[in-house]
């Protein structure tokens, strides 16, 4: 039987770790809470911290897996990487993974290779972001260098606002660096990769709709995308070459670029599945394409199989409700029942509070649908949302 570790238990990792076991594999799951809700799932638990590369690699050499791998989170991929780096596995290079986790290293590697990309600065004290006021034009982006979710993210469109959004980003930097970059205006996409033997193959477009500003999270997601076809062509243009900058050999990637006049611009990436149920759930209710099961054999060394078997569309929309405390969640059985809806999941419960929308973790739940084409499951989510009843004290 062969053995796969997996970085991270959360409910993130969950659906890895139940396809790893519908395989057939021995699964051991490394994290720092001896409560996360994967473990339960798992032949084996080590607890140690996800962010911690070097007790990642202890715990492999104790362990000794075939694959090694996570799951729609970016800091993890880093012990990942070092990890088969030493082992001999079968991730990206450590080298690899920095530039895909820290956005200075990546929009680096972007500038290097011609990839369109905004105009941007780093700075890790307040003297030195105030040292370059002459260079930025408004409105821009602050956000820090090793963070993901939104967090810590604002747009700002003076110099004082800057200023004054400084602590927000630094303080939720690892590292203690934020990035200041160009604000893009245009629609915002996602692409959904997986890279076999070098090749970079675009299994879908996804159409994002974020809170805007200041802190653009992410509340939906639809494919296929509905832009028209050249600027898809572009879209798929830039991805590949942003992959090839970062040095994406193999394994999954997700991709982010706005739509601007001058055409798509990077705005990062990630060598890892994407987040928000995007390629968990929504490419194979699009494509029939069992992406978990894919990164699960690019972890072992395995072929992989991802030639679309279905044309559909599939659409997720995040909950708003007003802010206060959930006295009430009602109508959920009957929302079930709207015709496309696959899943409905609140992730605040009642007790608990609505608050205002800064980070993904502030949204209280969403509704993913299938429909035969974007818009059908589109209206399947909002008709679903419409049954249900969040009842606000």
């Amino acid at each position: 039987m062969k053995k796969l570790m997996i970085v991270g238990a959360s409910v993130l990792q969950l659906p890895a770790i139940l396809k790893a076991k519908e395989m057939g594999l021995h699964v051991a799951v490394v994290d720092f809470n001896p409560q996360a809700i994967g473990i339960p799932y798992a032949d084996e638990y080590y607890n140690a911290s996800t962010m911690d590369e070097d007790a990642v690699l202890a715990v492999a050499e104790a362990y000794k897996p075939d694959g090694i791998m996570t799951l729609a989170t970016d800091m993890p991929m880093r012990g990942v990487a070092k990890t088969s780096d030493k082992l001999h596995l079968h991730s990206i290079n450590y080298e690899t993974a920095v530039k895909a986790t820290d956005k200075y290293d990546m929009i680096k590697a972007f500038k290097e290779h011609d990839v369109p990309s905004p105009w941007f600065f780093v700075a890790d004290s307040l003297e030195e972001l105030k040292a370059h006021e002459q260079e930025v034009t408004f409105p821009c982006i602050i956000k820090p260098t090793d963070n993901a979710g939104s967090h810590g993210v604002a747009k700002v469109f003076s110099f004082q606002e800057l200023i004054d959004n400084y602590e927000y980003a630094h303080s939720c930097s690892r590292h203690g660096k934020v990035i200041v970059e160009e604000y893009l205006d245009g629609p915002e996409v996602s692409v959904e990769v997986m890279v076999v033997n070098r090749e970079v193959n675009i299994l879908q477009i996804t159409d994002k709709i974020t809170t805007e500003a200041p802190h653009f999270v992410e509340m939906g997601h639809t494919q296929p995308s509905r832009l028209p076809d050249d600027v898809q062509k572009a879209i798929r243009n830039v991805t590949v070459v942003a992959c090839k900058a970062v040095g994406i050999d193999k394994g999954p990637a997700h991709v982010e670029m706005i739509v601007t006049k001058r055409g798509p611009v990077m705005i990062e990436l990630g060598a890892r599945m994407g987040g928000d149920n995007i390629t968990t759930h929504l490419v194979p209710l699009s494509t029939g394409i069992d992406m978990v099961g894919s990164t699960i054999k690019v972890a072992l060394g395995e072929e992989q199989d991802i030639e679309p078997t279905l044309h559909c569309g599939s659409a997720i929309r995040y909950f708003e409700v007003p802010y206060g405390t959930i006295k009430a969640i009602e109508n959920v059985e009957k929302a079930q029942l709207v015709p496309g809806v696959k899943q409905i999941t609140f992730t605040k419960n009642v007790g608990e509070e609505s608050t205002p929308i800064h980070c993904s973790n502030d949204r209280i739940g969403f509704v993913i649908a299938q429909g035969t084409t974007a818009a059908d499951a589109v209206k399947a989510c909002e008709e679903a949302m419409k049954v249900i009843k969040v009842v606000i004290g």
